[in-house]
């Protein structure tokens, strides 16, 4: 687990897994994450009691769930993190995002890491025009801050997010970067694999990094490319660099968020079937991420002295 390699020396408990499974081709995503739902209710109703004995066993007082549903209690005030008020689904977006605001609605407060304002980066995702739960806006949240360092990689390539996707994107990023001159740093985003990728001088190749390392190497890259997943837009958008998103197939959220940071010339995007080497090129004609800070309210917290 990643979060026990960034956080050893504190203590952690495993929730049940929902058992998600994605499906190959993007048109069928929907039919397999329809009939994942089993699992998921079945999750949701261990981790439910899961939490209320944690509760009674280490003396919690406050609980913050990171998008899981059953990750609360009554007793106690309970905080819901998301940046999709609004879940993207096609024909079925009003139906998902009625879903998922009734599950919000049974929290204290929900929080949300964007601002309010024009400037926000999550758009119609993290925005209501009416709504009738407790909802406040974070900030932009990112682990990162920017440093001057010298230039190291040309190119950082930054892997992640589910299966058979991210070995997809993985053998199209290596055939198409075959033929790049520059300096390579690949993140292959696993945490157990024994194969192994043969590097090259000028093209490093390794199978995670832990936040700090990430932090630097992203400080000292010209250009990312990596999925437009929200958290990855964060980071980026906190250490102000140019990107090239590749959103996951057939997840609207990421779609949505690559298309609309391409309309406002701040970093281009492709399909994944589509990616090209020369497809780069359309960096330049984009700003890049300008400087955004992380300015987190502490007073949030309060929340947790109120019951």
């Amino acid at each position: 687990m990643l979060l026990q390699k960034e956080f050893p020396n504190l203590k952690s408990y495993e929730l049940p897994s929902y058992k998600i499974k994605y499906a190959k081709s993007a048109k069928n995503l929907k039919i397999r994450l329809f009939f994942n739902l089993p699992s998921i209710i079945s999750a949701v109703k261990k981790e439910k009691i899961l939490i209320s004995k944690l509760i009674e066993k280490e003396n919690i007082t406050g609980v913050i769930s990171d998008n899981r549903f059953g990750v609360f209690n009554s007793k106690i005030p309970s905080v819901y993190i998301t940046h999709q008020l609004n879940v993207l689904s096609g024909r079925t977006t009003q139906i998902t995002s009625r879903f998922h605001q009734n599950i919000i609605r049974k929290f204290d407060e929900c929080w949300v890491p964007d601002v309010e304002g024009e400037a926000n980066f999550s758009g119609e995702l993290g925005h209501l025009i009416k709504h009738n739960f407790h909802l406040k806006y974070m900030g932009i949240l990112s682990r990162f801050q920017p440093k001057l360092m010298e230039s190291k990689y040309h190119l950082l390539v930054i892997l992640s997010g589910p299966e058979p996707q991210r070995t997809f994107l993985e053998n199209k990023l290596l055939n198409e970067l075959k033929a790049y001159e520059a300096k390579v740093l690949f993140v292959r985003g696993i945490l157990y694999e024994h194969s192994k990728i043969q590097s090259t001088p000028n093209f490093e190749v390794v199978n995670y990094l832990l936040s700090k390392d990430l932090e630097k190497a992203i400080n000292e890259s010209n250009l990312i490319i990596s999925r437009s997943g929200y958290s990855t837009i964060m980071d980026l958008a906190v250490l102000g660099k140019k990107a090239f998103f590749i959103p996951t197939p057939g997840q609207f959220e990421q779609e949505y968020l690559a298309k609309r940071l391409s309309e406002k010339s701040i970093a281009p995007f492709s399909t994944q079937q589509d990616f090209r080497l020369d497809k780069l090129s359309e960096v330049k004609k984009h700003t890049g991420f300008g400087a955004n800070t992380t300015n987190f309210d502490l007073n949030l917290f309060s929340l947790f002295n109120s019951k």
